[in-house]
């Protein structure tokens, strides 16, 4: 029989995983982001991943362990828990990172390495954006783009992250289920993706990659 083997022992038995507070205003994001789909994506789309997540952990010797230790040692959990770590702790984790990408003075584009980075890889900043913007546009149904610490673009289906596969937690992304712009722009995943790099918050990405 193949035996899972012991994660670290939570320190505390009861920090059960919370919805972070946003550092802005929902309605600070528009016109590109509207209020009420903030609203939304956050305390109701965001808040159930929570609930689930916290209701299929309580009482384990997982519950107070942080998201991305459950995540990154996820073939060392047992089976019956694992769907529900996966898809619920992949949607808190994705979410969380992803209110920390958007400002509401976000957009332009990068400065200092990241920029003299991409412009490096990519040729251009705008070639960059055009690349991540295909990608995101070619995701099949529900899921997310990333730009990670080496600069490359991948994707992940529903509420996977890249670190479920060992790699490194990403620098950006963007969320690609229909429950972050449908409010605003229906079916219309351009114009949600054209809007989106308006508020992309640099100042954080470029932190992020000068600590990868």
């Amino acid at each position: 029989m193949n035996q899972k083997r012991a994660l670290p022992t939570a320190r505390k038995a009861n920090s059960m995983h919370q919805l972070p507070k946003l550092e802005f205003d929902v309605a600070a994001l528009e016109p590109h982001i509207s209020g009420r789909i903030m609203e939304l994506h956050h305390s109701k789309h965001h808040q159930a991943y929570i609930t689930k997540l916290n209701a299929a952990i309580e009482g384990t010797e997982y519950e107070a362990l942080p998201i991305e230790a459950l995540l990154r040692q996820l073939s060392d959990i047992p089976d019956e828990l694992q769907t529900a770590i996966r898809n619920q702790g992949g949607g808190h984790l994705n979410h969380s990172l992803f209110w920390q990408w958007l400002h509401p003075h976000g957009g332009g584009q990068p400065t200092g390495e990241l920029a003299a980075a991409l412009e490096k890889k990519y040729g251009s900043f705008q070639q960059f954006v055009d690349e991540f913007t295909d990608a995101s546009m070619k995701l099949f149904g529900s899921g997310w783009c990333w730009l990670m610490p080496d600069l490359s673009i991948k994707t992940t289906a529903n509420q996977d992250s890249p670190i479920v596969r060992g790699e490194a937690m990403p620098i950006l992304g963007n969320d690609i289920w229909e429950h972050a712009y449908y409010l605003d722009y229906q079916n219309r995943r351009d114009e949600y993706l054209k809007a989106w790099w308006n508020v992309v918050h640099w100042d954080k990405v470029g932190e992020l990659y000068d600590k990868s």
